[in-house]
């Protein structure tokens, strides 16, 4: 199947989630031919994947840093992205706060939840961010959409549900606690969209049923 098969495909099987189409180490040719399918948001892991597409690719594509961010490249992503989905600390989101005012932006974050209390992932843990979160909200020039989770992985999706209806409950306590609309909740990748639809996900991240699986060999 194409590109655009397998993206009416995934796009099909969840909604009405907004799809973000993981193309991290996929070449701008993949990209390009995506978006003349209709896609118009892409993930990508690497800061340096965006600084290098985002030039030779179509000007209304939405750009979704989806991977952990250091803080040396928060300046040089932030002129590209239009939302990063993996703040996870509270160091992390003062600096992006310090570097988009420098910048005259508004930065669409999400934060991110070590909602599995996995030691190979980054996030915060529920009870940090639940701690942190009002000095978090507190800092200029950042919009909070809401929460992202990478739980850990299972072959079976529906062992990930309890992760995915956790991260909607914490994201529920913290709008109504704080007053906000918290809009988002970034989860869910290929093996797994569909149940994080079904708990609540309005962003999924998917890559490899749209594009394949990259050959290493």
């Amino acid at each position: 199947m194409s590109i655009a098969d397998n993206l009416k495909t995934v796009q099909a099987s969840t909604a009405p989630a907004t799809l973000v189409a993981v193309s991290k180490t996929w070449p701008a040719a993949y990209v390009q031919e995506a978006y003349d399918a209709g896609q118009r948001i892409f993930g990508e892991n690497k800061v340096q994947e965006i600084i290098e597409k985002a030039p030779v690719l179509p000007q209304d594509i939405e750009w979704h840093l989806i991977g952990h961010l250091q803080k040396n490249k928060i300046r040089k992503v932030l002129p590209h992205c239009a939302m990063i989905h993996s703040v996870d600390s509270l160091a992390l989101a003062g600096q992006i706060s310090r570097i988009a005012g420098e910048l005259d932006l508004v930065c669409s974050i999400l934060l991110q939840v070590n909602i599995s209390d996995d030691e190979a992932k980054f996030g915060f843990s529920a009870d940090q961010l639940r701690g942190e979160f009002e000095e978090i909200q507190s800092l200029p020039n950042l919009k909070f959409e809401g929460l992202m989770t990478v739980p850990k992985f299972d072959s079976d999706p529906e062992r990930v549900r309890p992760a995915f209806a956790a991260l909607r409950e914490l994201r529920d306590d913290l709008a109504v606690k704080h007053g906000l609309t918290l809009r988002h909740l970034s989860m869910g990748m290929s093996h797994d969209a569909k149940v994080a639809v079904e708990e609540g996900a309005t962003l999924v991240r998917v890559g490899s049923s749209i594009f394949g699986k990259r050959d290493y060999g």
